[in-house]
């Protein structure tokens, strides 16, 4: 597993890396999953450290948590802790995805933009009525069942998903309302 150890105005040690790589490669170990890549970033607010750690797995999923405490290793420990539980509680659906899928995930590519607030638009701008594009990068489309798009959702404590849906091709967005219940767009209108 590849691992991208960082902290914003902190010194992320030795000690501290060899400790995140141990207790993760423990977790994901205990549940026989298979990750690729992890990125763990910490970073202080105030009194309190905060730890956010994302693992992308093989399958094609990622797993995101984010721990807060007074000590910087207590703060990875609660991030941990709740991704073990994430991993446990999904455990069952995420091996069925991966022995019901015939491949990998496929991705497409898209670009993401971020527009200009509207305080920020002048006259010409709002006469025309383009937005300006402040930044643009690359983002990857996912091609997943509407189950697996919800659990991939959940697991990464996203708002929303898009993705492809794998039956019937067409852009797919889900999404979690304001009732804790799961939304699910589907332009076409086919199930």
């Amino acid at each position: 597993m590849r691992y991208q150890i960082s902290g914003k105005q902190l010194d992320v040690g030795e000690a501290l890396q060899s400790h995140v790589k141990t207790e993760l490669g423990q977790t994901f170990e205990k549940y026989a999953q298979r990750p690729t890549d992890a990125a763990v970033f910490f970073s202080r607010d105030a009194s309190a450290y905060l730890c956010e750690v994302s693992v992308h797995l093989s399958t094609g999923l990622s797993v995101a948590a984010k721990g807060h405490s007074h000590e910087v290793y207590a703060a990875f420990e609660s991030a941990r802790e709740k991704m073990d539980k994430q991993v446990r509680r999904y455990k069952r659906r995420l091996r069925d995805h991966h022995r019901d899928r015939r491949g990998p995930v496929e991705y497409a590519d898209g670009s993401m933009y971020v527009l200009a607030a509207d305080d920020n638009v002048d006259e010409a701008e709002t006469a025309t009525l383009q937005p300006i594009i402040i930044a643009e990068t690359e983002t990857k489309i996912p091609s997943l069942s509407v189950g697996e798009a919800v659990m991939q959702m959940e697991l990464a404590h996203a708002q929303f998903l898009i993705f492809r849906n794998e039956k019937n091709g067409g852009v797919n967005v889900v999404y979690r309302r304001d009732d804790k219940n799961i939304g699910w767009i589907d332009p076409a209108g086919r199930t």
